[in-house]
């Protein structure tokens, strides 16, 4: 049977608090240069220019075509061959943005593809540069779109980032598995690893919705909309001034 006692210690352990932390740093860490790394492939894949549109494919296509524990067993075992030696740390953020950049890359190019060129020619037309009609027009629009599937990654990559566990990088699946080979509670230590990975996906999705409630306008309209009180009491004024 399972004592919630043992879990309950678990949580509030240092060990499965420290786990968490690092798991959320990783996560949080990868995500942003992933992000970055997308959002550099999708404007490039955007370009004339032949050796860039070839170089975007290529990476694409390795980092989507391989697995991410492949990616990550790589990076921290063989660049110390070329003599590039790196922490388990840092080499689970690398692999894990690398990786995150190929799908963020897909999804941001699918944003900026899906705002219709008329507005870019238009806002051209009005004397933006172009990268002003990219920062005033393109992006707010993309992002309303893109917002849900990159939501949906960041998840995933909460949940993906478990496997860096294989090079000792001490987040909370390698602390829960260290602690329950120990005590033989594999039960306890991995419900209460599985309590920790809830509440961080929990947080993920608030945090979404609350960001794709601040990015759509017919929201805004409806909070802006007066109470019909003050309307009938502005109509009133109004008259009154007449």
């Amino acid at each position: 049977m399972m004592s919630f006692d043992i879990v309950l210690g678990y949580i509030v352990s240092p060990a499965f608090f420290h786990g968490a932390v690092l798991t959320l740093l990783i996560t949080v860490t990868a995500l942003f240069f992933g992000v970055l790394a997308g959002l550099v492939i999708a404007l490039l894949q955007e370009t004339r220019m032949r050796p860039l549109q070839i170089f975007t494919l290529i990476y694409v296509w390795l980092f989507r075509g391989t697995p991410v524990l492949f990616q990550i067993i790589f990076i921290y075992n063989v660049l110390p061959t070329f003599g590039i030696r790196l922490s388990a740390f840092l080499s689970a953020v690398i692999a894990l943005a690398l990786n995150e950049g190929a799908y963020m890359a897909e999804i941001l190019r699918s944003g900026l593809d899906a705002v219709k060129k008329g507005q870019r020619t238009a806002g051209l037309a009005l004397g933006l540069t172009t990268g002003q009609v990219m920062r005033w027009i393109v992006l707010p629009q993309a992002a309303r779109i893109v917002l849900p599937p990159m939501g949906n990654q960041m998840i995933g990559m909460l949940k993906t980032s478990a496997l860096v566990s294989v090079i000792a990088v001490e987040e909370l699946l390698l602390v829960a598995n260290q602690t329950a080979s120990a005590s033989f509670r594999y039960l306890e230590a991995l419900t209460a690893a599985g309590i920790y990975y809830l509440a961080l996906t929990t947080i993920f999705m608030v945090l979404q919705a609350m960001m794709e409630r601040s990015l759509d306008p017919k929201k805004h309209r409806r909070r802006e909309k007066r109470p019909l009180v003050d309307r009938l009491l502005l109509a009133t004024e109004s008259a009154d001034v007449r």
